[in-house]
């Protein structure tokens, strides 16, 4: 009893310390909208442009998603690849969207 005592609390700190976790979006990130067109194509801020491969597109809770099921019209953070694809991409939370770009 005292081991599934104990099992329980260990697992509830290791919880509650993965959810403590802050997720670190560059600051040269940049600000836009994006939707899901087709395959790996997506709109960014009214263009069609490509993702990049290996690209990672993240929820508001850090898990990376699928292109196909990006919600229309994310407000999001990317940075692309050195040929200008989108490489990583955070939805932004209603707190992150609220906060201001750093300035350049």
């Amino acid at each position: 009893m005292i081991r599934i005592v104990l099992a329980a609390v260990l697992f509830a700190l290791a919880s509650s310390a993965a959810l403590a976790q802050l997720r670190t979006i560059p600051a040269d990130a940049k600000r836009g909208t994006m939707s899901h067109v087709q395959g790996m194509t997506v709109e960014l801020d009214g263009r069609k442009t490509e993702l990049a491969p290996g690209a990672q597109i993240r929820d508001v809770n850090n898990r990376i998603i699928l292109p196909t099921t990006l919600p229309s019209g994310s407000l999001i953070k990317f940075m692309p690849d050195v040929q200008g694809r989108v490489w990583r991409v955070w939805i932004l939370s209603q707190q992150e969207a609220a906060q201001p770009d750093p300035k350049k």
